[in-house]
Protein backbone atom coordinates (compact mmCIF):
# COMPACT_ATOMS: atom_id res chain seq x y z
CA UNK A 1 0.00 0.00 0.00
CA UNK A 2 2.43 2.35 0.52
CA UNK A 3 4.11 1.53 -2.73
CA UNK A 4 0.92 2.53 -4.33
CA UNK A 5 0.85 5.83 -2.43
CA UNK A 6 4.23 6.64 -3.18
CA UNK A 7 3.82 6.24 -7.13
CA UNK A 8 0.12 8.23 -7.06
CA UNK A 9 1.75 11.74 -7.14
CA UNK A 10 3.40 11.50 -10.80
CA UNK A 11 0.08 10.34 -11.83
CA UNK A 12 -1.67 12.86 -10.31
CA UNK A 13 0.78 15.39 -12.10
CA UNK A 14 0.36 13.96 -15.19
CA UNK A 15 -3.45 14.18 -15.56
CA UNK A 16 -2.99 18.10 -14.35
CA UNK A 17 -0.39 18.09 -16.79
CA UNK A 18 -2.99 16.62 -19.65
CA UNK A 19 -5.42 19.31 -18.60
CA UNK A 20 -3.51 22.42 -18.71
CA UNK A 21 -2.47 21.37 -22.04
CA UNK A 22 -6.13 20.91 -23.01
CA UNK A 23 -7.15 23.76 -21.79
CA UNK A 24 -4.11 25.96 -24.14
CA UNK A 25 -6.14 24.20 -26.88
CA UNK A 26 -9.06 25.95 -26.43
CA UNK A 27 -7.17 29.16 -27.22
CA UNK A 28 -7.03 28.94 -30.65
CA UNK A 29 -10.77 28.38 -31.01
CA UNK A 30 -11.40 31.02 -28.61
CA UNK A 31 -9.35 34.04 -30.41
CA UNK A 32 -10.95 32.38 -33.78
CA UNK A 33 -14.05 33.75 -32.52
CA UNK A 34 -13.26 36.75 -31.60
CA UNK A 35 -11.48 37.60 -34.71
CA UNK A 36 -14.66 36.95 -36.19
CA UNK A 37 -16.88 39.11 -33.75
CA UNK A 38 -13.89 41.77 -34.50
CA UNK A 39 -14.31 42.10 -38.35
CA UNK A 40 -18.40 42.37 -37.76
CA UNK A 41 -17.94 45.31 -35.11
CA UNK A 42 -15.03 46.51 -37.95
CA UNK A 43 -17.61 46.63 -40.57
CA UNK A 44 -20.86 47.80 -38.82
CA UNK A 45 -19.46 50.36 -36.51
CA UNK A 46 -18.01 53.95 -37.53
CA UNK A 47 -18.66 57.31 -37.45
CA UNK A 48 -21.17 57.16 -40.61
CA UNK A 49 -24.57 54.99 -38.90
CA UNK A 50 -24.79 51.77 -41.16
CA UNK A 51 -28.49 50.10 -39.99
CA UNK A 52 -27.06 46.25 -38.90
CA UNK A 53 -29.44 44.90 -41.87
CA UNK A 54 -27.41 46.81 -44.28
CA UNK A 55 -24.01 45.56 -43.25
CA UNK A 56 -23.61 42.05 -45.27
CA UNK A 57 -25.60 43.37 -48.75
CA UNK A 58 -23.00 46.10 -48.55
CA UNK A 59 -20.23 43.92 -48.37
CA UNK A 60 -21.45 41.63 -51.02
CA UNK A 61 -23.95 43.27 -53.18
CA UNK A 62 -24.58 46.85 -52.15
CA UNK A 63 -26.97 48.89 -54.32
CA UNK A 64 -25.86 52.33 -54.40
CA UNK A 65 -27.35 53.25 -50.81
CA UNK A 66 -25.12 55.44 -48.73
CA UNK A 67 -25.15 53.16 -46.29
CA UNK A 68 -23.96 50.07 -47.96
CA UNK A 69 -21.51 52.16 -49.79
CA UNK A 70 -20.02 53.29 -46.84
CA UNK A 71 -19.71 49.51 -45.76
CA UNK A 72 -18.20 48.24 -49.46
CA UNK A 73 -15.81 51.58 -50.11
CA UNK A 74 -14.91 52.82 -46.81
CA UNK A 75 -15.03 49.90 -43.98
CA UNK A 76 -14.51 46.67 -45.84
CA UNK A 77 -11.12 47.53 -47.21
CA UNK A 78 -9.66 48.71 -43.94
CA UNK A 79 -11.13 45.46 -42.22
CA UNK A 80 -9.26 43.24 -45.01
CA UNK A 81 -6.12 45.54 -44.97
CA UNK A 82 -6.44 45.43 -40.92
CA UNK A 83 -7.05 41.40 -40.81
CA UNK A 84 -3.57 41.84 -43.17
CA UNK A 85 -1.48 43.91 -41.09
CA UNK A 86 -2.39 42.35 -37.62
CA UNK A 87 -1.74 38.99 -39.03
CA UNK A 88 1.40 39.98 -40.56
CA UNK A 89 2.78 42.35 -37.46
CA UNK A 90 1.58 39.60 -34.97
CA UNK A 91 3.86 36.74 -36.46
CA UNK A 92 6.60 38.95 -37.24
CA UNK A 93 6.86 40.08 -33.52
CA UNK A 94 6.68 36.34 -32.09
CA UNK A 95 9.40 35.08 -35.09
CA UNK A 96 11.49 38.40 -34.16
CA UNK A 97 11.57 37.38 -30.53
CA UNK A 98 12.23 34.19 -30.80
CA UNK A 99 15.17 34.37 -33.11
CA UNK A 100 16.63 37.21 -30.27
CA UNK A 101 15.57 34.93 -27.49
CA UNK A 102 14.48 38.71 -26.12
CA UNK A 103 10.84 39.05 -25.03
CA UNK A 104 11.70 42.86 -25.35
CA UNK A 105 12.21 42.87 -29.20
CA UNK A 106 9.89 43.95 -31.57
CA UNK A 107 10.31 43.66 -35.57
CA UNK A 108 11.24 47.19 -35.72
CA UNK A 109 14.31 46.17 -34.30
CA UNK A 110 15.53 45.01 -37.86
CA UNK A 111 15.67 48.13 -38.98
CA UNK A 112 12.35 47.35 -41.22
CA UNK A 113 10.48 50.39 -40.33
CA UNK A 114 13.66 52.73 -40.63
CA UNK A 115 14.20 51.27 -44.43
CA UNK A 116 10.58 51.57 -45.40
CA UNK A 117 10.57 54.89 -44.53
CA UNK A 118 13.68 56.42 -45.88
CA UNK A 119 12.31 54.57 -49.08
CA UNK A 120 9.04 56.26 -49.43
CA UNK A 121 10.71 59.38 -48.83
CA UNK A 122 13.22 59.39 -51.24
CA UNK A 123 10.56 58.37 -54.06
CA UNK A 124 8.86 61.77 -52.99
CA UNK A 125 11.31 63.82 -52.49
CA UNK A 126 12.97 62.71 -55.55
CA UNK A 127 10.30 61.97 -58.22
CA UNK A 128 7.28 63.82 -56.31
CA UNK A 129 5.15 60.73 -55.94
CA UNK A 130 1.93 61.10 -54.28
CA UNK A 131 0.26 57.58 -54.65
CA UNK A 132 -0.40 54.75 -51.92
CA UNK A 133 0.65 52.17 -54.30
CA UNK A 134 3.67 53.55 -55.40
CA UNK A 135 4.41 53.95 -51.74
CA UNK A 136 3.77 50.23 -51.33
CA UNK A 137 6.48 49.07 -53.23
CA UNK A 138 9.20 51.69 -52.40
CA UNK A 139 8.38 50.72 -48.33
CA UNK A 140 8.31 47.45 -49.01
CA UNK A 141 11.69 47.16 -51.44
CA UNK A 142 13.50 49.36 -48.25
CA UNK A 143 12.17 47.12 -45.44
CA UNK A 144 14.07 44.30 -47.27
CA UNK A 145 17.28 46.10 -48.71
CA UNK A 146 17.16 47.06 -44.48
CA UNK A 147 16.81 43.71 -42.79
CA UNK A 148 19.32 42.09 -45.61
CA UNK A 149 22.02 44.62 -44.33
CA UNK A 150 21.34 44.14 -40.65
CA UNK A 151 21.81 40.69 -41.37
CA UNK A 152 25.02 41.36 -43.22
CA UNK A 153 26.91 42.85 -40.86
CA UNK A 154 25.50 41.13 -38.12
CA UNK A 155 26.72 38.08 -39.11
CA UNK A 156 30.05 39.37 -40.13
CA UNK A 157 32.85 37.97 -38.14
CA UNK A 158 33.27 34.93 -35.46
CA UNK A 159 30.10 33.35 -33.79
CA UNK A 160 27.70 34.26 -37.07
CA UNK A 161 24.61 36.42 -36.52
CA UNK A 162 23.99 35.47 -32.87
CA UNK A 163 20.89 37.58 -31.11
CA UNK A 164 22.82 40.09 -29.67
CA UNK A 165 24.97 41.01 -32.80
CA UNK A 166 21.84 41.33 -34.83
CA UNK A 167 20.12 43.98 -32.28
CA UNK A 168 23.08 45.86 -32.04
CA UNK A 169 23.62 45.82 -35.63
CA UNK A 170 19.13 47.04 -36.62
CA UNK A 171 19.82 49.51 -33.98
CA UNK A 172 22.66 51.33 -35.60
CA UNK A 173 21.23 50.85 -39.17
CA UNK A 174 17.77 51.84 -37.89
CA UNK A 175 19.47 55.40 -35.96
CA UNK A 176 21.30 55.70 -39.54
CA UNK A 177 17.97 55.75 -41.46
CA UNK A 178 16.12 57.76 -39.26
CA UNK A 179 18.83 60.47 -39.17
CA UNK A 180 18.50 60.30 -43.50
CA UNK A 181 15.34 60.44 -43.41
CA UNK A 182 14.89 63.34 -41.28
CA UNK A 183 17.58 65.23 -43.40
CA UNK A 184 16.11 64.42 -46.56
CA UNK A 185 12.44 66.03 -45.40
CA UNK A 186 14.42 68.74 -43.99
CA UNK A 187 16.22 70.08 -47.49
CA UNK A 188 13.05 68.73 -49.27
CA UNK A 189 9.73 69.96 -47.47
CA UNK A 190 7.51 69.99 -50.52
CA UNK A 191 4.91 67.23 -50.69
CA UNK A 192 5.39 65.48 -48.12
CA UNK A 193 1.90 65.27 -46.88
CA UNK A 194 1.12 61.49 -48.00
CA UNK A 195 4.19 60.56 -45.94
CA UNK A 196 3.31 62.70 -42.89
CA UNK A 197 0.04 60.86 -42.86
CA UNK A 198 1.88 57.38 -43.61
CA UNK A 199 4.19 57.65 -41.42
CA UNK A 200 1.60 57.95 -37.96
CA UNK A 201 0.17 54.08 -38.79
CA UNK A 202 -3.21 54.25 -40.32
CA UNK A 203 -5.50 51.72 -42.16
CA UNK A 204 -7.52 54.19 -43.37
CA UNK A 205 -7.39 56.07 -46.79
CA UNK A 206 -6.12 52.89 -48.44
CA UNK A 207 -7.76 50.61 -50.83
CA UNK A 208 -8.55 47.16 -52.00
CA UNK A 209 -5.88 46.93 -54.57
CA UNK A 210 -2.97 47.92 -51.81
CA UNK A 211 -4.14 44.87 -49.69
CA UNK A 212 -3.95 42.64 -52.55
CA UNK A 213 -0.48 44.15 -53.60
CA UNK A 214 0.64 42.90 -50.18
CA UNK A 215 -1.20 39.88 -49.82
CA UNK A 216 1.09 37.47 -51.66
CA UNK A 217 3.93 38.35 -49.30
CA UNK A 218 1.86 38.41 -46.02
CA UNK A 219 0.66 34.63 -47.54
CA UNK A 220 4.04 33.99 -48.19
CA UNK A 221 5.90 34.80 -44.65
CA UNK A 222 2.59 33.34 -43.14
CA UNK A 223 3.50 29.98 -44.28
CA UNK A 224 7.05 30.38 -43.75
CA UNK A 225 6.48 31.56 -40.59
CA UNK A 226 4.25 29.24 -38.87
CA UNK A 227 6.66 26.59 -40.57
CA UNK A 228 9.39 27.47 -38.36
CA UNK A 229 7.76 26.51 -35.93
CA UNK A 230 9.33 23.21 -34.59
CA UNK A 231 12.77 24.24 -35.46
CA UNK A 232 12.21 27.90 -33.37
CA UNK A 233 11.64 25.63 -30.54
CA UNK A 234 14.76 24.51 -30.88
CA UNK A 235 16.43 27.50 -31.04
CA UNK A 236 15.21 28.51 -27.62
CA UNK A 237 17.38 25.65 -26.16
CA UNK A 238 20.39 27.31 -27.44
CA UNK A 239 22.26 26.47 -30.55
CA UNK A 240 24.39 23.64 -29.36
CA UNK A 241 20.95 21.88 -28.33
CA UNK A 242 18.94 23.09 -31.38
CA UNK A 243 21.83 20.84 -33.44
CA UNK A 244 21.27 17.95 -31.10
CA UNK A 245 17.67 17.72 -32.15
CA UNK A 246 18.91 18.13 -35.64
CA UNK A 247 17.86 21.57 -36.11
CA UNK A 248 20.56 23.88 -37.99
CA UNK A 249 20.72 27.42 -35.90
CA UNK A 250 22.05 29.03 -39.06
CA UNK A 251 19.07 28.32 -41.42
CA UNK A 252 16.52 28.98 -38.87
CA UNK A 253 17.85 32.50 -38.36
CA UNK A 254 18.07 33.55 -41.89
CA UNK A 255 14.79 31.56 -42.74
CA UNK A 256 13.22 33.47 -39.69
CA UNK A 257 14.59 37.04 -40.94
CA UNK A 258 13.36 36.24 -44.31
CA UNK A 259 9.41 35.79 -42.97
CA UNK A 260 10.30 38.66 -40.53
CA UNK A 261 11.02 40.96 -43.79
CA UNK A 262 8.11 39.49 -45.53
CA UNK A 263 5.02 39.72 -43.31
CA UNK A 264 6.80 43.55 -40.99
CA UNK A 265 7.98 45.07 -44.89
CA UNK A 266 4.67 44.30 -46.42
CA UNK A 267 2.70 45.54 -43.01
CA UNK A 268 4.83 48.65 -42.92
CA UNK A 269 4.21 49.78 -46.49
CA UNK A 270 0.54 49.34 -46.68
CA UNK A 271 -0.80 50.69 -43.11
CA UNK A 272 2.66 52.07 -42.03
CA UNK A 273 4.88 51.94 -39.36
CA UNK A 274 2.31 50.69 -36.43
CA UNK A 275 4.25 50.16 -33.06
CA UNK A 276 3.88 47.97 -29.96
CA UNK A 277 1.73 45.47 -31.67
CA UNK A 278 4.36 43.30 -32.83
CA UNK A 279 5.56 43.72 -29.17
CA UNK A 280 2.66 42.76 -26.94
CA UNK A 281 1.04 40.30 -29.30
CA UNK A 282 3.39 37.29 -28.73
CA UNK A 283 3.68 38.57 -24.62
CA UNK A 284 0.31 38.38 -24.29
CA UNK A 285 0.02 34.83 -26.01
CA UNK A 286 2.67 33.22 -24.22
CA UNK A 287 0.86 34.36 -20.85
CA UNK A 288 -2.31 32.35 -22.45
CA UNK A 289 -0.40 28.88 -23.75
CA UNK A 290 3.30 29.41 -22.85
CA UNK A 291 6.55 28.85 -24.97
CA UNK A 292 5.84 26.45 -27.56
CA UNK A 293 5.54 28.39 -30.68
CA UNK A 294 3.21 25.73 -32.06
CA UNK A 295 0.71 27.44 -30.34
CA UNK A 296 2.46 30.89 -29.92
CA UNK A 297 2.79 31.43 -33.78
CA UNK A 298 -1.43 30.25 -34.57
CA UNK A 299 -2.40 32.20 -31.51
CA UNK A 300 -0.23 35.69 -32.06
CA UNK A 301 -1.69 35.44 -36.31
CA UNK A 302 -5.49 35.48 -34.35
CA UNK A 303 -4.85 38.13 -31.15
CA UNK A 304 -2.94 40.64 -33.89
CA UNK A 305 -5.73 41.31 -36.29
CA UNK A 306 -8.38 41.75 -33.11
CA UNK A 307 -6.18 44.18 -30.96
CA UNK A 308 -5.39 46.20 -34.79
CA UNK A 309 -8.89 46.35 -35.83
CA UNK A 310 -10.39 47.00 -32.50
CA UNK A 311 -7.91 50.33 -32.06
CA UNK A 312 -9.15 51.30 -35.35
CA UNK A 313 -12.57 51.01 -34.48
CA UNK A 314 -11.76 53.11 -31.11
CA UNK A 315 -10.06 55.62 -33.63
CA UNK A 316 -13.47 56.09 -35.65
CA UNK A 317 -15.76 56.80 -32.29
CA UNK A 318 -13.47 58.64 -29.66
CA UNK A 319 -12.71 61.84 -31.86
CA UNK A 320 -14.98 64.13 -34.34
CA UNK A 321 -12.81 63.34 -36.63
CA UNK A 322 -11.00 60.43 -36.84
CA UNK A 323 -7.82 59.22 -34.58
CA UNK A 324 -5.02 57.24 -36.62
CA UNK A 325 -4.58 53.74 -36.23
CA UNK A 326 -1.21 54.08 -35.07
CA UNK A 327 -1.46 56.79 -32.64
CA UNK A 328 -4.23 54.12 -30.50
CA UNK A 329 -2.19 50.98 -30.71
CA UNK A 330 1.06 53.35 -29.07
CA UNK A 331 -1.35 55.15 -26.54
CA UNK A 332 -2.34 51.31 -25.58
CA UNK A 333 0.94 49.77 -25.92
CA UNK A 334 3.34 52.24 -24.03
CA UNK A 335 1.92 51.08 -20.63
CA UNK A 336 1.99 47.65 -21.61
CA UNK A 337 5.75 47.96 -22.49
CA UNK A 338 6.60 49.62 -19.25
CA UNK A 339 4.85 47.05 -17.58
CA UNK A 340 6.39 44.48 -19.53
CA UNK A 341 9.90 45.90 -18.12
CA UNK A 342 8.91 47.02 -14.57
CA UNK A 343 8.15 43.00 -13.76
CA UNK A 344 10.97 42.17 -15.36
CA UNK A 345 9.94 39.25 -17.74
CA UNK A 346 12.96 39.98 -19.70
CA UNK A 347 13.53 35.94 -19.02
CA UNK A 348 15.05 34.17 -22.57
CA UNK A 349 12.18 32.51 -24.45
Amino acid sequence: MLSLARRRPPVVQEEKAGRSRDRRLWWPALLAAALLLTIAASLAIGAGHVPPGRVLPGVFSPDGSRAELIVHELRLPRTLLGIAAGTALGLAGAVMQALTRNPLAEPGMLGVNGGAALAVVLVIGMFRVDEVLVYVWAAFAGAAGAAVLVYMIGARGRGGASPARLVLAGAAVNAVFSAMTAGVMLFTPHNFGGFRFWQVGSLGGRDVPVFLRVLPFIALGTVLALLLARPLNALALGDDAGRALGSDPGRTRALGALAVVLLCGSATAAAGPITFLGLAVPFIVRAMVGPDHRLVLPCSLLLAPVLLLAADIVGRVVAPGELETGIVTAFLGAPLFAVMVRRGRTRDL
